[in-house]
């Protein structure tokens, strides 16, 4: 039992550092443009100010809040660590990390960054000590909806990046990418580390 939440604990830290640290290389090729979600926070904080960390704290408030509405269930708290956790680190980050320069790096950049980001969110969400916000919002739409993952985070991600972008947020033709990219790779990613969680404890701990 202990050996099973200590390999929950590490799935799940390692997983938002590693989608965090990915959010950020995205960011740092911005030649490309940035993530959906990253282009309603970086609308935001040229328009209204704060990091956008800061912002990806406060817009995972309120998706927690519609989420509660829609479920009538309070989420883990794993759900706020993870919110407040990745917001912190996306400003390490991005204030750590030095801007990058050249279409091949800032490509590189961005291609690690889709790999990590989407490779974090699979491995994090197999702990199931309470997913992110966002995640929550995928997993609601295959739940209510019944599509999977791929479909959902894709009109998710789509959705978001129009609305962001209405707001004055940078798109490119990174930011189409990874709204059809980024499911596929975390539905992977969530097969993946549920085989490996259950290799390690002998437990099953599907989220979807």
């Amino acid at each position: 039992m202990k050996q099973a939440f200590f390999t929950r604990c590490l799935f799940f830290l390692t997983g938002i550092l590693l989608l965090s640290l990915g959010i950020t290389l995205t960011i740092k090729g911005q030649i490309f443009g940035v993530g959906s979600w990253d282009v309603l926070h970086i609308g935001l904080a040229k328009t209204l100010g704060l990091t956008i960390g800061t912002w990806s704290i406060l817009i995972g408030l309120a998706i927690i809040a519609f989420d509660i509405v829609m479920t009538k269930k309070f989420p883990l708290p794993g759900t706020f660590i993870d919110m407040f956790l990745a917001g912190i680190f996306i400003d390490i980050f991005n204030y750590l990390l030095p801007d990058i320069d050249g279409f091949w790096m800032q490509l590189l950049s961005y291609v690690c960054g889709l790999l990590l980001l989407g490779w974090g969110c699979g491995m994090y969400m197999v702990a199931n000590l309470g997913i992110g916000p966002r995640d929550s919002l995928m997993l609601l739409m295959v739940h209510k909806l019944g599509w999977s993952v791929t479909r959902s985070r894709t009109t998710m991600e789509v959705t978001v990046a129009l609305i962001g972008f209405l707001l004055g947020g940078p798109i490119g033709v990174g930011t189409v990418l990874m709204a059809f990219g980024l499911g596929p790779i975390v539905q992977f990613a969530l097969t993946y580390n549920e085989k490996l969680f259950m290799r390690w404890t002998g437990v099953k701990s599907a989220v979807v």
